[in-house]
């Protein structure tokens, strides 16, 4: 049997990593084989994924040489990197411009890195619309994903810039889902007008970026972002009350008013909600559902992930 080519994924214990890692193995005419990354490989999820068929190594995106380490011999990465574990845009900057240093020195041919937007190309610093967070940035966790895209071309790193959307699953996680108000009904808040925002499965967001790898060199240099589908607060507040019998209502606030709401990374996600709904043509012309749908055939609409998760969003 030939050997099969590495693919090497960091964050693979995380909601994307973990994805790609459980799209190439449930393959299994895949021509890949996985090097799965994490801190902890004695932990449940590490466990999991080497079950799985996983090869499980250590490395943390915060040293150099244990990434390079990780990466040796290897054909390919998915790199991703996870801001809300410290909520410091230069942090994250440094570790992707070391994960772009690492993935040239192990002369990988396919490099996935999972990026957003920098907003500040289209809503600069002096752009008093939004306001300025940490001193220069308009949404940080976007921001310094986006810059560290000159990273991986300036070292000329084979690389395909994936752009993932609204995690359906930050209703069930991430306290993004409806609360009842002081009338006793549900609602959906988000600062969105009617505008339609792109959103994801976050287990497709790994099945997208095999797809990826599985298209070698046609999209290498390419910005691919991904979706299940574009929709309004109001057609998720439907969707949501049909799946979960019960009314949901969609309370559309200002992105004043939600960076106002005070848990921690509010004025982040204000920002990054003001830049949906101002520059959805930007977001959503990106992050198409029908070339997500071709790099992943199992792609789910809004109603088949509610049909299986409904269940699990949080009704306080």
């Amino acid at each position: 049997m030939p050997q099969k080519n590495i693919i090497v994924v960091f964050g693979a214990t995380g909601a994307q990593g973990g994805g790609v890692v459980r799209a190439i193995l449930n393959d299994k005419n895949s021509p890949f084989a996985v090097r799965a990354v994490t801190r902890d490989p004695n932990s449940e999820k590490a466990n999991q994924l080497a079950s799985l068929g996983a090869e499980i190594v250590t490395a943390d995106i915060d040293d150099m040489q244990s990434m390079k380490q990780a990466l040796r011999g290897a054909y390919g990465a998915y790199f991703v990197t996870f801001y809300w574990a410290h909520f410091s845009p230069e942090r994250e900057y440094q570790e992707a411009c070391s994960m772009a240093q690492a993935a040239k020195e192990a002369g990988l041919k396919h490099v996935v890195w999972s990026t957003l937007e920098d907003t500040r190309k289209w809503v600069p610093l002096d752009d008093n619309r939004m306001p300025t967070l940490m001193g220069k940035y308009k949404v940080p966790h976007f921001d310094a994903k986006g810059e560290a895209d000159d990273c991986f071309r300036n070292v000329e790193v084979p690389t395909t810039f994936f752009r993932a959307s609204f995690y359906w699953d930050n209703f069930i996680y991430f306290g993004s889902g409806p609360k009842k108000g002081p009338d006793g009904k549900y609602y959906l808040t988000f600062p969105l007008n009617d505008k339609k925002m792109a959103g994801i499965a976050s287990e497709d967001i790994g099945r997208c970026a095999y797809g990826i790898f599985k298209r070698g060199e046609e999209l290498i240099d390419k910005t691919v972002g991904v979706a299940g589908e574009h929709l309004t607060g109001t057609e998720m507040a439907k969707a949501m009350s049909k799946a979960l019998g019960k009314e949901i209502l969609y309370n559309n606030v200002t992105p004043e008013t939600y960076r106002g709401f005070g848990f921690p990374g509010s004025d982040d996600l204000g920002n990054m909600f003001q830049f949906y709904r101002d520059f959805d043509d930007v977001c959503n012309s990106v992050r198409d559902v029908n070339f997500s749908k071709d790099l992943n055939p199992d792609l789910k609409s809004f109603d088949q992930w509610l049909a299986e998760n409904a269940k699990k969003i949080p009704l306080d």
